[in-house]
């Protein structure tokens, strides 16, 4: 797949932060990726936002798009056939309110999107967000505010350290419908600035659900925000998938990765 390098403006980017036990996390992801831990604990998540003037690098704004998008995450580590070791996301799921995206997410730039329906009421400061998808398999509900600090409760010991985390997670990989490979593509800023999120309440049948996550294997960490961010999108080798590995189920691949290619 040819990516043409896409450019905008990330107006919003809300990160929602669960920790996960390593074991049942390890259970979600292809073999070839292993979980990035933090303190011990994997580190997954959702991130929500707000994309504008999206168009091929070169073109004016005015042409570029807008949408609301979601994709729920995991940060992992995988090592090539030459032995080196990558960072990065899983990604097993997205959803978008954008035809756009839908269309030609998946044939045009990697990254299969599902349809869902956004309400958002931002402030610059409070933030309240809901989304629904349009198959009802996957709802999140988050309210929050911005504050001074991460939670003492979180794995991360300071927001040094958490953007630090994040920003090295700028490579994505998520699973095309026909199993064969996972699209790859990777986000590039000019500046990186991100502000905790104080969260007065959270949900997600994501990571609510027992038949993955089991009573006492997820819990919420933290949540930052990152605002009017000039970005790059650009394409990313694919990883082939292994044609011996089980079929994903519910969004999530359970199998294994064969080997890289451009």
């Amino acid at each position: 797949m040819l990516l043409p390098t896409l450019a905008g403006v990330i107006r919003r980017r809300v990160l929602v932060n669960f920790r996960v036990d390593e074991a049942v996390m390890r259970k979600t992801l292809p073999a070839a990726f292993r979980p990035k831990l933090v303190n011990g604990a994997a580190m997954a998540g959702i991130c929500l936002i707000r994309l504008e003037h999206v168009r091929p690098r070169g073109l004016p704004s005015f042409v570029g798009m807008s949408s609301e998008n979601a994709a729920h995450r995991v940060a992992v580590l995988w090592t090539d056939a030459s032995g080196a070791e990558h960072d990065g996301v899983y990604i097993p799921r997205r959803d978008s309110a954008s035809i756009v995206n839908r269309l030609l997410g998946g044939r045009v730039f990697p990254g299969e999107h599902n349809a869902a329906a956004f309400h958002v009421d931002d402030d610059g400061e409070e933030i309240r967000l809901k989304m629904v998808s349009a198959d009802t398999r996957v709802q999140v509900d988050v309210h929050g505010r911005t504050r001074d600090s991460l939670p003492p409760t979180s794995c991360f010991s300071s927001l040094e350290e958490a953007s630090a985390f994040f920003r090295r997670g700028s490579l994505g990989y998520s699973e095309n419908r026909q199993m064969k490979h996972l699209d790859g593509v990777r986000l590039r800023t000019d500046t990186w600035s991100m502000v905790p999120l104080e969260i007065f309440h959270v949900e997600s049948s994501f990571f609510a659900d027992v038949s993955m996550f089991p009573a006492g294997s997820v819990a919420f960490d933290s949540a930052l925000v990152m605002r009017d961010i000039a970005h790059e999108w650009h394409g990313a080798p694919r990883l082939v998938r292994d044609p011996d590995a089980p079929p994903r189920r519910d969004g999530v691949v359970n199998g294994s990765l064969a080997s890289a290619r451009t």
